[in-house]
């Protein structure tokens, strides 16, 4: 499958000013599973201008942020400027795209450039590979800004998910719906390891490939497990993550096998977006006309996805493959007693009840809420913060009478439950502002979402649900 890289040529990849702080790149990846990608190279943008860095990432990764502000630290950003020995690749895997099995899907316009330390960094919108399935590789500068702010925000909540570096506007346009103004996102990850990427190996029929690929994710995952350990450590970070998910009230959106990790952070933040008033039948990406991804969804297509991750794994778990079946089945069972502790858990911190209350009475409090926020299409986020204040609306009187004979700690409740989140009138404020060249609402609603949990006097708005009458919230792809 592997492919020739594309030639450089001697203006597009030319050398610009002193290299002193170019970060070196591990080659583990390429290296050890050469089967799993295309060596490949990023298109030449005509105009890179960084838009956004994330500093403090990149002096957490050993990155110069001075540096990466410079001519070449853009180009290094946008993968023109590579040190030596560097290997970036296009990634293969396969994936169920809305339950429906696609053998080779893969990095269509994206591209890991290698890793820094343990970690991935890796480019979206960086040009077509030989993934690309007739797309044209490419990204708006929206839909890059709010993979960045969505992603930091998750971060923020103490959420596993993949981290935004850069933004990088490219100076050239893209046709979307309307034309607009093309960008890179520059990303970080433990690992772009996906349930497709086993799927791809397992397709492949070669058993030492899907061997490797599972001795690779153990090595930088789960070290010192066997193939049903692995298994069983990805079922556990999925549901643990699935279930935090559902207590900030995020829907991903789009969860394909393919944008399910390995290592259990989210990733691929698409049409993605918060809910606002309770409603587990919440959608909002356009394309999900179904609502397989709806926000009450979640955690059962979770399982149904690590079912596929089992699958593939099968002939190394066992050799007969009856007991191979039996054992995978055994720990898929795991994933629903994981996923209602993470939320018994969870919903006993946003209502400030101690461990001293029994597991029965927190259940029965936290579903007849959910009950009553759903009847009164309360907003999800602010009810929270409200109860910590003692201004519950009074449709909850009874159950409010029944939370206080608990004794709760509001205290602390305000610690959990974020006062600020991406809200969606916002964030498409803040893009279309962005997309004309204006980024200081989205510099603002940044800084907001980054820290959640402090309430700041004199912004209100930013705490706000959309305003009534607004319609009807839907998200895109961005493809």
């Amino acid at each position: 499958m592997a492919l020739p890289r594309i030639p450089d040529t001697p203006d597009s990849r030319r050398s610009v000013g002193p290299v002193s702080d170019m970060p070196t790149l591990g080659t583990r990846f390429a290296d050890e599973l050469p089967e799993m990608g295309v060596a490949w190279r990023a298109a030449v943008p005509p105009k890179p201008e960084l838009i956004v860095l994330n500093e403090t990432l990149a002096v957490e990764l050993g990155l110069d942020p001075e540096w990466l502000r410079t001519e070449a630290g853009v180009r290094f950003l946008c993968g023109l400027e590579l040190p030596d020995g560097a290997k970036p690749v296009a990634q293969g895997y396969s994936g169920h795209q809305f339950g429906g099995y696609s053998p080779r899907l893969g990095d269509g316009r994206a591209l890991l450039l290698g890793e820094i330390g343990d970690r991935d960094l890796h480019l979206k919108g960086s040009g077509r590979t030989p993934f690309a399935r007739g797309g044209d590789g490419l990204a708006a500068v929206g839909p890059m800004l709010r993979e960045y702010l969505i992603s930091e925000a998750m971060h923020a909540f103490g959420i596993p998910t993949t981290r935004s570096l850069a933004v990088v506007r490219t100076g050239q346009m893209i046709v979307r719906e309307n034309l607009a103004p093309g960008a890179i996102l520059v990303r970080v990850a433990a690992s772009h390891l996906r349930v497709g990427s086993f799927q791809f190996a397992r397709a492949s029929g070669d058993v030492d490939l899907l061997r490797r690929l599972a001795d690779h994710a153990v090595s930088r995952h789960y070290p010192g497990v066997d193939p049903l350990g692995l298994l069983r450590g990805v079922i556990e970070a999925q549901a643990e993550l699935v279930g935090r998910w559902m207590l900030v009230g995020f829907i991903h959106g789009v969860m394909n096998t393919d944008n399910m990790t390995i290592s259990g952070e989210t990733i691929d933040y698409g049409p993605c977006a918060f809910m606002d008033a309770f409603d587990p039948a919440t959608v909002f990406s356009s394309i999900d006309e179904g609502g397989r991804y709806a926000y009450g969804h979640q955690p059962a297509i979770a399982q149904w996805n690590l079912a596929r991750l089992a699958e593939a794994l099968l002939p190394l778990i066992d050799d007969d493959q009856e007991t191979a079946i039996e054992k995978a089945t055994a720990e898929l069972a795991g994933f629903r007693a994981r996923y209602v502790s993470v939320t018994l858990d969870g919903f006993r911190a946003k209502l400030g009840l101690s461990v001293a209350v029994d597991d029965a009475t927190v259940t029965a409090l936290t579903e007849d809420l959910l009950a009553l926020l759903k009847a009164q299409e309360a907003d999800f986020t602010s009810f929270f913060r409200s109860l910590a204040k003692e201004e519950a609306p009074a449709e909850f009187g009874d159950w409010v009478k029944r939370w206080k004979a608990l004794d709760p700690n509001v205290a602390a409740m305000n610690s959990v439950n974020p006062v600020y989140i991406p809200r969606n009138h916002l964030v498409e404020e803040a893009l279309s502002a962005a997309t004309d060249g204006d980024v200081i609402p989205f510099r603002e609603l940044l800084e907001m979402v980054t820290n959640p949990f402090t309430e700041i006097p004199g912004q209100d708005r930013f705490a706000t649900p959309a305003p009534p009458g607004s319609g009807v919230y839907q998200t895109f792809c961005g493809t």
